[in-house]
């Protein structure tokens, strides 16, 4: 029986990133395909890598709960660790959106019961698309009914399109719903890469309305050369993969920690004032707050783009351009919430 709720929040101060276990109440995590829970059989799923969640695998998914609720079957997503491009291609790993914890946090938001993730390696690769129909979709999740956007493929070679997997479930007795594209202001259609050229770019506002809420990056909080601390500054530092889709510069953002939101100014890139190299960090300045965040793990939402990274030709001049900065990131985050855009962290 599945349990029709609402979209459940993101509860970063109790949240559990280990394998088969809940990440909040009511949402099931599991690895693999061997020991599923029983719950998460016989359901209605939604396949894909859904790297973002945006609003196109929103769109996915909210169909998904429909029949789900229609049918009194579980709601739950099929996906793929790591990115199967990042697999065929590990020189050149897919600049993600969302990690495999920011993807189930998003999934779970969206109001699914559970999340089944394989690991693609060579083994899954080498599936043809009825193999993984029939080992994976029917003798494993047996499943009822598989929702798929315009543009899925798989199994080995890309061999299974939408019309395949259609095919594929006359014969074996399931339901398959495509869902058509989802378009973006101006006709695009929505998708990770376009996303990820926005953010590229430092559209951080397109980027968001394309994703339906705010892009947000997840991290343990690390030590740095305390620079901020003595430019009056003090930030969190989190380690990015090197691959973020992210344009070096200073962003408005909120910032969540233990299951608090906070404003806060922030800085990605490798501090050229100060290296002509340096390791690439995000730096968060988090007005009013003054506690140890060291060893946490925080989430950081980008709300606006103020400038890219400059060098300045003197500490001096720096902390003069930091007091601007933090000016006008208030007044980003002082403006109405974009509707279009809502927050995912709180």
């Amino acid at each position: 029986m599945r349990s029709g709720s609402a979209p459940l929040p993101l509860l970063f101060r109790t949240l559990v990133f280990d394998v088969n276990v809940p990440l909040s109440p009511g949402f099931c995590v599991h690895r693999g395909l061997d020991a599923i829970p029983e719950r998460l059989l016989r359901g209605t799923l939604a396949i894909g890598n859904f790297d973002g969640v945006h609003a196109g695998h929103k769109a996915v998914i909210a169909r998904t709960r429909e029949i789900a609720l229609d049918t009194d079957t579980e709601s739950v997503a099929l996906t793929f660790e790591p990115h199967p491009r990042t697999f065929f291609r590990p020189d050149l790993p897919v600049p993600r959106l969302t990690l495999a914890r920011e993807k189930r946090l998003l999934l779970a938001r969206e109001g699914l019961d559970g999340v089944v993730e394989l690991t693609f390696d060579a083994e899954l690769a080498s599936l043809t698309a009825e193999e993984f129909v029939t080992r994976i979709l029917v003798e494993k999740l047996q499943v009822v009914h598989v929702v798929v956007g315009h543009d899925f493929h798989f199994g080995k070679n890309r061999g299974g399109s939408p019309a395949f997997l259609q095919d594929a479930g006359k014969r074996h007795g399931f339901a398959v719903t495509v869902v058509e594209a989802f378009g973006a202001e101006g006709g695009a259609v929505v998708s990770s890469s376009l996303i990820r050229e926005a953010l590229r770019e430092g559209r951080v506002v397109e980027a968001n309305r394309l994703l339906g809420h705010r892009w947000f990056v997840m991290g343990e909080v690390v030590h740095g050369d305390k620079r901020g601390r003595m430019l009056g500054y003090p930030t969190a530092n989190i380690a990015l993969p090197p691959e973020t889709p992210l344009a070096h510069g200073i962003y408005a953002v909120r910032v969540s920690v233990d299951g608090e939101t906070h404003d806060g100014v922030a800085s990605f890139g490798r501090r050229p004032t100060f290296a002509e190299n340096g390791a690439e960090l995000l730096e968060t300045y988090i007005f009013d707050f003054s506690r140890d965040l060291y060893g946490k793990t925080i989430a950081v939402e980008i709300v606006g783009f103020l400038r890219g990274e400059e060098k300045f030709s003197s500490a001096e001049a720096l902390i003069e351009q930091m007091h601007r900065d933090a000016v006008a990131a208030l007044e980003i985050l002082a403006a109405p919430m974009d509707p279009l855009a809502l927050s995912a962290i709180g």
